[in-house]
């Protein structure tokens, strides 16, 4: 980091899908992946090698969820992006002899820049990365251009799970998928949804009230060798949460405003910990500036001139008009202009890097002491959603050079130690800035599910009598991997906002009927070796939801929960 910095900024790119591989194609399932693949992740890659030779020194912290690390180095992902991209591209061919044939030439050069864009993407992803992109982000690591983050396996909520070696699994098993596929221990994790939970007594909040004391999640953390993480503004300066998502619900909500606590969000802070626990940093996010981006009634990608992402052409589903203006109907928006969006693109990156540079100045006034701009945001926006917005990274990470370094929490961390530790409360980057998003009367059934399975699984880990390799042992390993997958935040989330509300509830059923299915066949491994019909049917599972090859049963060892 510069010597004559007077700050620093943490960009931080959360990548995470849930597993959809084996669950649908379209409107919801594989495509989503292949979506993301396409726009998001290959345009990240190769914005990542563009920094790396013209501007070192530049550092991106990504996050990377196990669950998505495990979906992108499966063969049947690389099978189905390739045949995707294909597909994508015939589109646009098609549609760009259709605008030729109406004599509409505009729209014409748009079909073949969505022709030309998939065909890249194809011969990048299959040619300059070998069809491994988990490889070509493991190099910028080991070069330093990034810093990788873990998460919890399957993106669980780790707050609202049932029992303390739930929560130990999770993250347990996103160490060791991490060190699979990255070869090196994380340092740092991405709680899932920026979800904290204090020490303190607990109850289930549905189901039979049994209260018990949980540890707070930095021991968790501390216990595997994880020394970051990442919050919310209120949880570490008090005040209104500012809320995510917050264009997917009608009111707005203000569960976990906080009184101010005095301290800034741009500084690292350490958390209480006992002498003899390895300790661990909180970093919170820039309000100032997440803001620009997040927000959903003047962050940049509400732009007019930006494509919009709502009104696709069939039967193709491609995009050729832009925002115009949020408040009209989809079929009043005009046609995307991609020269009038790369200069708002040019001005959005400055105001972006002025507010950043007047942070860190004001920081410094104030306290006499370098600070951080935390810019957490996710992946899948940068390229997706706001189909410009890699553009604006790359030119605001060209920018801030001189007075502003770009860094890595772990390099931020060396060279700025937290000079004091704090407890936090509990809270969350959602709307509102508690649970309600994931925890509310349209999803406690899915918690009750959760619960059940939780406790079933203990139960079978107490009765289990069989050793590695036996058959009730592989029941076992499927039996964990169907829990994980079904512990993940995606599914409360998805029927909270609408989005995917059918999707998401037939996938919570359908794991937890393979769950149940699978307790029963664990079962009857136990008294004798399973039937044919058994083996066929486990064979069949463990091909759907193949994620976590190496799922340890000795992740759930640590005890803890309702009796």
């Amino acid at each position: 980091m510069a010597e004559e910095s007077r700050g620093s900024v943490v960009f931080v790119l959360h990548s995470h899908l849930p597993w959809v591989l084996g669950h649908g194609r379209w409107p919801h399932g594989e495509a989503w992946l292949y979506e993301a693949a396409a726009e998001c992740y290959v345009p990240l890659l190769r914005m990542l090698d563009r920094l790396a030779a013209a501007s070192p020194g530049t550092r991106l912290t990504l996050g990377i969820t196990p669950v998505l690390a495990e979906s992108l180095a499966s063969p049947r992902f690389r099978e189905g992006f390739a045949a995707y991209l294909e597909e994508r591209r015939s589109a646009a061919d098609r549609d760009r002899d259709d605008f030729h044939a109406a004599g509409d030439p505009a729209a014409e050069r748009l079909a073949a820049a969505w022709s030309a864009f998939y065909g890249a993407a194809r011969a990048d992803f299959e040619t300059r990365y070998g069809g491994d992109l988990l490889a070509g982000f493991r190099r910028h690591q080991d070069a330093g251009t990034i810093e990788v983050l873990t998460s919890a396996a399957t993106h669980g909520y780790l707050p609202l799970l049932g029992r303390d070696e739930s929560v130990d699994a999770q993250v347990g098993c996103g160490v060791s998928s991490y060190r699979r596929h990255f070869g090196r221990p994380p340092r740092g994790i991405w709680l899932p949804e920026c979800a904290y939970r204090p020490a303190g007594p607990w109850s289930r909040p549905v189901g039979p009230s049994r209260s018990w004391t949980r540890p707070g999640l930095e021991r968790v953390l501390s216990r595997h060798g994880l020394r970051y993480f990442f919050v919310d503004t209120h949880l570490v300066a008090g005040g209104a949460p500012l809320g995510t998502y917050e264009d997917r619900f009608e009111t707005g909500r203000l569960d976990a405003t906080a009184p101010a606590r005095g301290l800034s969000p741009n500084e690292a802070h350490a958390l209480v910990l006992p002498a003899d626990a390895a300790p661990v940093a909180v970093f919170a996010r820039d309000p100032r500036s997440s803001v620009q981006v997040w927000s959903a009634d003047y962050g940049y990608p509400g732009d007019g001139a930006y494509l919009e992402f709502h009104r696709k052409r069939a039967p193709g589903g491609l995009r050729y008009w832009r925002v115009t203006d949020r408040r009209l109907p989809l079929d009043a928006k005009l046609p995307y202009d991609p020269a009038e969006a790369a200069a708002r693109v040019r001005a959005h990156a400055d105001h972006f890097t002025g507010l950043v540079r007047d942070t860190l100045r004001e920081h410094c006034e104030r306290t006499g002491r370098p600070g951080v701009v935390v810019a957490p945001f996710d992946t899948e926006l940068f390229g997706h959603w706001w189909f410009e917005g890699l553009a604006w990274l790359e030119a605001v990470l060209r920018d801030l050079r001189g007075d502003v370094a770009t860094t890595t929490p772990s390099e931020f961390l060396e060279a700025h130690p937290p000079r004091s530790a704090i407890r936090l409360p509990e809270g969350s980057w959602g709307q509102g800035g508690h649970h309600w998003v994931w925890l509310n009367d349209d999803t406690r059934w899915v918690w009750d599910l959760v619960y059940r399975a939780e406790d079933a699984f203990a139960d079978a880990l107490r009765s289990s009598g069989s050793g590695p390799g036996s058959e009730e042992d592989r029941v076992l390993r499927q039996l964990a991997r169907e829990l994980l997958l079904l512990e993940s935040s995606d599914w409360p989330f998805l029927i909270t906002t609408v989005a995917a509300r059918d999707y998401a509830g037939a996938r919570v059923r359908r794991h937890f009927e393979t769950f149940e299915r699978l307790l029963a066949m664990a079962r009857r491994a136990r008294e004798g070796t399973l039937p044919a019909a058994d083996l066929a049917a486990l064979a069949e599972i463990e091909g759907r939801d193949a994620p976590f090859p190496d799922v340890d049963l000795g992740w759930w060892a640590r005890e803890g929960g309702p009796a």
